[in-house]
């Protein structure tokens, strides 16, 4: 556990290394790809259209390979919510969708838009966008080389992992709840609290399933959004810690943005997801963290 938890998959066939020797993050042509692509997000204002990219027939081709992939390890590893989304979501199986594209199906559905963003974005104009249904959605494709697994979000992963989400009603509710507390937030130390609750949820979050004996930890099936967009993350969820539910031990676990996750959190089901987090979120304030007794660990994202 403590190799996955420092390092990061940087070759096709799996060899775990530092993140840095990533080809996403090392190779100098791909590199000034992906800038010109983050650029265009610069005084991108929330809700304003995303710009349409020519992209490449080697970006279309890693589409490919990656729905081909993903497409049988979601029917192993995902949750009936997420399999039934799916068959609503924009992922097309030929080629990247246009962000326009992926808004077109999911406006009708759940009200949801994709809204540009060039990478990581701060946590209160990030989550509280959501209340009023837009996604911040980058346009890059990550490296051909590696196409199972991307050390940072990228295009396939907002769109199988969230543009899935974002088709299902129930889903998106979940995503509007963490909008209108993000809205109602001062604080960037609340923000915070709320962003890791996020992060082991509808990031990395797994529930129980009846029949899932065999998938995971437990017989868990996936449903978070980085799970969904990695078909590497998928097949080691038997080899995951799974514990059980609870927002205090989420804010208090650390994690790491680039690199598999040891630590995975477990609903009972969609119901005990959709019941804790309302619990948790509707009355949270600047100061509940500190009624609580919350400290999340900090240094810990890398």
């Amino acid at each position: 556990m403590s190799q996955l938890w420092s390092r990061t998959p940087v070759t096709p066939g799996g060899r775990l290394g530092p993140a840095a020797q990533h080809p996403g993050r090392c190779d100098s042509r791909y590199l000034q790809r992906r800038k010109t692509l983050v650029e265009t997000a610069r005084g991108h204002r929330v809700g304003d259209p995303s710009p349409t990219v020519d992209y490449t027939e080697d970006e279309h081709a890693t589409w490919r390979t990656v729905h081909g992939a993903l497409g049988k390890a979601h029917r192993a590893h995902a949750c009936r919510e997420v399999l039934d989304a799916a068959e609503e979501a924009p992922v097309p199986a030929d080629h990247v969708p246009q962000h326009a594209e992926v808004g077109a199906r999911l406006k009708p559905l759940t009200g949801f838009e994709f809204t540009l963003a060039g990478g990581f974005v701060e946590n209160r104009r990030f989550l509280g966008s959501m209340e009023r249904g837009y996604f911040h959605a980058v346009q890059f494709v990550r490296h051909p080389s590696v196409p199972l697994y991307t050390p940072e979000p990228d295009v396939i992963h907002d769109v199988f992992g969230h543009g899935i989400h974002l088709a299902s009603p129930a889903f998106a509710e979940l995503y509007r709840m963490f909008g209108r507390t993000a809205t109602r937030l001062t604080t960037p130390e609340a923000l915070d609290v709320i962003s890791r609750v996020y992060w082991f949820t509808l990031e990395f979050g797994v529930m129980a399933e009846e029949g899932a004996a065999g998938s995971g930890a437990g017989g868990v099936k996936a449903y978070g959004a980085a799970l969904l967009s990695s078909y590497g993350e998928l097949e080691r969820l038997g080899s995951c810690e799974v514990r059980e539910l609870d927002v205090r031990a989420m804010v208090a676990t650390p994690y790491r943005v680039s690199g598999y996750q040891p630590v995975l959190f477990g609903a009972r089901g969609m119901n005990h997801l959709a019941d804790t987090l309302a619990g948790f979120l509707e009355d949270f304030d600047d100061g509940t963290a500190d009624r609580m007794g919350l400290r999340p660990v900090p240094g810990d994202r890398s």
